[in-house]
C-alpha cells in the first residue's frame, strides 16, 4: 500500500503567497538611517520580491547565482531574503563585522555574482580593495547623495536597487516564477572564521520551512499572528535566526531597527510599534535593562515582552531582574550550521511549582531540542555519554534543517562524524528531562557579545611583533560582553614591550572590538606534556581579571 497525501512542496514561496493572501494589510516596518519609518505590507513585501524576481531574472541571473547583501535589517533585506530564491538564485548575507579582508575572502569563494547593499555602507565596501568582483551592485538609497564614482565611471557597475524593482515590475501582473523544488537552496551564511577561515552554510527551501514550523511552537518561540516581532539580531546572521520566514509564516507584524541598536532607540520603537517579541545577543538586553532600570517609567513596554536571547549564556541576574521590570527572557541555543535553533529553555509545569531559585537555574540552561533535532554527548573516546546532568562531553546534533556539509566540502571529516551527525564544538551535560546545558568548548575561543574572537589568529598577530617572544590569548569572563580576550604576553629578551604599541600594531589588523581588554606580563607561559599552552591554567589565573581592574 502507497500514501495517498500529495507532494506539495515546502517552499518560502508558498511563506509569501499566503502572507499577502491571508494578512495583506499587515505591516512590515523598517527604520531608516534617519530614523524615520517606512511602512509596508505583506502585499507590498510578496509584489516588491516577485518584482525583484523578475528583474534580476531580466538582467541574467540563472539558476544557483549568489546575491550578496551587505544590509541592516528592513524591508528591501527582506525581499531580496524572498526574491532571490523565487528566481532560483541564492541570496548571500554578508556579515559587516567582519574585517574586509574575511569579506573579500568570503565573496571570492561563495563566488557572488551580485551585490545589494545599504548606501550608508558603501565606505565598507570601499575596504575591500581592488577590483569589485560582483557584476553589478545594486544600492538601497536612504540618501540623496550620489553614487561613488567607483560604481558610476567608465564601465560603472553601480544601480539603485528601485530602479530593479521598477524594471521587473514591468508586465509583473501574471508573470510566473520559475518552477523550484524544495530541495533547491536559497541563501547562505558564512561562519564566524574563529578557527581558520570562515565556512558557508547553503540552507534550503525544505530546511527554512521546516525550521520556522519549529520556531513557531508553543514550546519553542510561540510566534503567532498576535504578535509583532523586532529581530534585534542582524539579518546576516543566520538570518536573523530565521524570525522573518517565522514571522512571515504566521502572519506576524514586522518591526526591523535598521542600523539603530542602542538601548534607548529599541525601546522607543518597542514602546511605538507595541512590539510583543524580540531577539538578539545578551549586551543588547543589558543595556536594556539598565536604560529601563535608571528610566522606569518612560516606555509604556508590552506587558510580559519576550526576550529571546542566544549567542552566548544569559546570566541567571539578568533573567531575573528583566522579570521584576515585566520582560521575559527566553533562553535558546544554536549556530550557524543548525538554522539555527537547536534548542529552547522552557519550564514545564511541574517546574512551575519550584523555587524561583530553581526555576531561574532551568531558565539559564541552553534547554531541550525542538521536534525532528536530535543530540546525543560524546566523550573523547567516542563513547556516548549518559543524560543525567554530571557527565560532560561534545553536543553532537542531526536533523532536518542541521547542515550536512559545508560549501565546498571544507573540514567534513572534522566536523561530520562518519554515522552522519554534525559535531558543534560544545562541551555540554544534559539531564535525565533532556536539557542541556553548555560548560565549555572545545577549542579555545572567545565569545564577545554573541560575536566570536579567535583567539589563535590574535596569537599568530601578536608573535609577529619584533618585540614578542610567545603569546597566549584566552576568554575571561566580562560583566558587559560575556567574555573578553585578554593576552599574556612574553618579551623577547633585552625588549620591553607596551601594552598601547601592542594594541596599535594589532589595530591595524583586526576589528577594534577583536582587540585585547588586557595584557598580562609574564615571564614564560606554562605549557603541557606536549609543549602546548595550558590555557585552562591561564584562564583560572585571569579569572577575576575585570573584578580586579575595576578595584
Amino acid at each position: 500500500m502507497h500514501a495517498t497525501m500529495m507532494n506539495f512542496p515546502l517552499t518560502t514561496n508558498h511563506l509569501l503567497d499566503r502572507a499577502a493572501q491571508l494578512f495583506p494589510e499587515v505591516e512590515v516596518v523598517s527604520q531608516a538611517p534617519d530614523k524615520s519609518l517606512r511602512r509596508h505590507t505583506y502585499a507590498d513585501l510578496r509584489r516588491r520580491s516577485r518584482a525583484l524576481a523578475k528583474g534580476l531574472l531580466d538582467a541574467g541571473l540563472q539558476k544557483g547565482d549568489r546575491v550578496a547583501t551587505l544590509m541592516w535589517n528592513h524591508h528591501a533585506h527582506m525581499e531580496v531574503y524572498f526574491g532571490v530564491p523565487m528566481a532560483g538564485g541564492i541570496y548571500h548575507t554578508l556579515n559587516l563585522r567582519l574585517s574586509p579582508e574575511d569579506l573579500g575572502h568570503i565573496v571570492q569563494d561563495a563566488g557572488d555574482r551580485y551585490l545589494v547593499i545599504d548606501d550608508v555602507l558603501l565606505p565598507l565596501l570601499a575596504k575591500f580593495g581592488g577590483e569589485l568582483p560582483f557584476e553589478k551592485v545594486f544600492v538601497v538609497r536612504w540618501t540623496p547623495a550620489e553614487l561613488p564614482d567607483t560604481l558610476t565611471g567608465e564601465g560603472g557597475k553601480g544601480a539603485d536597487f528601485e530602479s530593479l524593482i521598477e524594471a521587473g515590475s514591468a508586465e509583473l501582473d501574471g508573470w510566473q516564477s520559475p518552477p523550484v523544488d524544495e530541495n533547491d537552496p536559497i541563501g547562505m551564511c558564512y561562519t564566524s572564521g574563529t578557527t581558520g577561515r570562515p565556512k558557508g552554510v547553503v540552507y534550503s527551501h525544505r530546511a527554512t520551512i521546516l525550521h520556522s514550523f519549529a520556531s513557531a511552537l508553543p514550546d519553542s518561540l510561540n510566534l503567532s499572528i498576535s504578535d509583532c516581532l523586532c529581530p534585534v539580531v542582524p539579518m546576516f546572521h543566520v538570518n536573523a535566526w530565521g524570525l522573518p520566514f517565522t514571522a512571515t509564516m504566521v502572519g506576524a507584524k514586522q518591526v526591523h531597527p535598521g542600523p539603530h541598536l542602542a538601548p534607548d532607540a529599541l525601546l522607543d520603537l518597542y514602546a511605538k510599534e507595541k512590539v510583543t517579541v524580540s531577539a538578539g545577543v545578551p549586551t543588547i538586553w543589558m543595556g536594556i535593562m539598565k536604560l529601563v532600570g535608571a528610566n522606569p517609567d518612560k516606555w509604556a513596554l508590552q506587558p510580559g515582552l519576550r526576550m529571546v536571547v542566544g549567542g552566548s549564556a544569559a546570566p541567571e541576574s539578568m533573567i531575573d531582574t528583566m522579570d521584576q521590570m515585566g520582560m521575559t527572557v527566553i533562553h535558546a541555543w544554536g549556530m550557524t550550521e543548525t538554522t539555527p535553533l537547536g534548542s529552547v529553555s522552557r519550564l514545564r509545569p511541574h517546574q512551575l511549582e519550584l523555587p524561583k531559585e530553581e526555576q531561574l537555574k532551568i531558565r539559564a540552561r541552553q534547554g531541550t531540542p525542538p521536534p525532528f533535532v536530535e543530540m546525543r554527548i560524546v566523550d573523547d573516546e567516542g563513547r556516548e555519554v549518559a543524560w543525567d546532568g554530571v557527565h560532560m562531553g561534545e553536543l553532537q546534533v542531526r536533523g532536518p534543517w542541521i547542515a550536512g556539509s559545508y560549501h565546498g566540502g571544507v573540514d567534513a571529516q572534522d566536523k561530520w562524524t562518519e554515522d552522519g551527525w554534525f559535531r558543534t564544538g560544545d562541551v555540554v551535560t544534559m539531564n535525565a528531562e533532556g536539557s542541556m546545558q553548555i560548560t565549555d568548548r572545545t577549542k579555545d575561543l572567545v565569545k564577545s557579545g554573541g560575536e566570536w574572537i579567535s583567539s589563535v589568529a590574535l596569537e599568530n598577530a601578536l608573535m609577529g611583533h619584533p618585540d614578542v617572544a610567545e603569546a597566549a590569548v584566552v576568554a575571561v569572563p566580562h560583566p558587559k560582553w560575556s567574555e573578553r580576550p585578554v593576552a599574556v604576553v612574553v618579551a623577547k629578551e633585552g625588549k620591553t614591550l607596551d601594552d598601547a604599541a601592542l594594541t596599535a600594531y594589532l589595530a591595524e589588523r583586526f576589528e577594534r572590538w577583536w582587540l585585547p581588554e588586557g595584557y598580562a606580563h609574564r615571564e614564560q607561559i606554562p605549557r603541557g606534556a606536549t609543549g602546548k599552552f595550558l590555557k585552562r591554567t591561564l584562564r583560572q589565573e585571569l579569572a577575576g581579571w575585570f573584578a580586579n581592574a575595576e578595584g
